[in-house]
């Protein structure tokens, strides 16, 4: 029995790189068994009727309702996955279809739970290549998860791990750290790259203060997931010693005859340290939040305005 593939990509405004892209996995999965879920992340363009005109009956065309973001596209396609297997890569025509075989059969003579690539010769300008070495150098040291290149969309992993991580927000930059969260074992392979030819990159600034904030969810779920006590307890104990140092010296300086209104930047120091924890505190208790509104009620970020397949049309 051939082990059955499926192939998630989130698209947004591709209509000018699905149907070459489609071609080139059909070209390099003849050997497998395999389902290609094309998940729409609410594009502007023609991307949703040029994928149906190519009535592919490999393809399964998932439209959200509306632009979620790639890591709530990414989900969607992965809960209706029906492979052994799960495949992500990106619609851009950057990642190479040919990797994929290799990837796979690593995967199964090894028994490795998650494949992720490592693009060499990565094909992007200093603005992308620079910020991006940088944030995963800062994700290997504060989440002990020694993988090369986050940002590589191109991944094989197990149905069942892929389908356990909970991708939520823009989580995707960190499949490979939820993944070993969840006690994947994972290893990594170089995989080629190409420069984007059409369309335009969905890149910004913006993306690395989100990634530097996902980072400290992620340092949080690894050290403190069931213990957040020995954080906040810790946080609290050194607001309280901070709080009772600078009330001893006002006091002292009270007892002295000193005018403490000339001391404003004492005041300020204890609003911003309180402040600081606050917002720290309510973000990761919204996270939790969120996730249990989800869960607990079997809800998805996502909706799903229609499914389309083609077998019938062939």
């Amino acid at each position: 029995m051939k082990t059955k593939l499926s192939v998630v990509i989130s698209v947004f405004n591709e209509e000018s790189n699905v149907e070459m892209l489609i071609s080139k996995i059909h070209e390099n999965l003849l050997d497998f068994e395999y389902e290609i879920l094309l998940v729409d992340d609410g594009s502007s363009d023609r991307t949703v009727p040029k994928i149906k005109t190519l009535r592919d009956d490999k393809v399964h065309l998932i439209e959200l309702q509306k632009n979620y973001g790639q890591s709530s596209a990414l989900a969607a396609g992965i809960d209706y996955a029906t492979g052994d297997y799960i495949v992500t890569m990106d619609g851009d025509l950057q990642n190479d279809p040919a990797d994929i075989p290799q990837m796979v059969e690593k995967a199964l003579d090894e028994d490795w739970d998650l494949v992720a690539g490592i693009r060499k010769n990565r094909k992007d300008n200093w603005l992308r290549k620079i910020p991006s070495k940088i944030a995963n150098s800062i994700i290997r040291h504060t989440t002990g998860v020694r993988v090369a290149d986050n940002g590589c969309a191109l991944k094989v992993f197990k149905a069942q791990l892929a389908k356990n991580i909970g991708l939520y927000g823009e989580l995707h930059r960190f499949i490979s750290v939820l993944a070993a969260f969840e006690g994947g074992r994972i290893t990594q392979m170089e995989v080629n790259h190409y420069p984007r030819k059409y369309g335009q990159s969905k890149y910004g600034f913006r993306r690395t203060f989100k990634v530097i904030s996902d980072l400290l969810l992620m340092i949080f779920f690894r050290k403190y997931m069931q213990k957040p006590m020995h954080l906040f307890g810790s946080l609290g104990i050194l607001a309280f010693v901070a709080g009772a140092v600078i009330n001893l010296y006002l006091l002292a300086l009270k007892i002295g005859g000193q005018d403490l209104w000339g001391k404003p930047l004492l005041l300020l120091g204890v609003m911003l340290l309180i402040g600081g924890i606050q917002l720290v505190t309510i973000g990761i208790m919204a996270e939790f939040l969120m996730r249990t509104y989800y869960e607990s009620q079997q809800k998805k970020p996502y909706r799903v305005r229609n499914v389309t397949t083609f077998q019938e049309e062939k």
